[in-house]
């Protein structure tokens, strides 16, 4: 259960600062914004295994969850405008 708290705290944490880095009218609260950061966990820890940076069983940590949040800003960013 404790990991699950973490994981939700760290998603909050990289989620909000993506979205104040990126400063914009973005839609959503604390749950979105969680939700944000522990997407762009997982994100990077697909797209570094991939690579390489990562070992199996290994995940991002805070940086690479801040770093995928704000691709995936990007990326529903440029949606939108669509």
């Amino acid at each position: 259960m404790g990991h699950w708290i973490w994981m939700g705290i760290i998603g909050l944490l990289a989620g909000a600062l993506a979205k104040l880095v990126m400063p914009g009218k973005d839609g959503g609260g604390i749950i979105i914004t969680m939700l944000l950061g522990i997407a762009g966990a997982l994100l990077m820890t697909l797209l570094g295994k991939a690579v390489g940076w990562y070992e199996p069983g290994e995940g991002a940590g805070f940086i690479g969850a801040f770093l995928g949040a704000v691709i995936l800003l990007l990326g529903y960013r440029q949606i939108k405008k669509r």
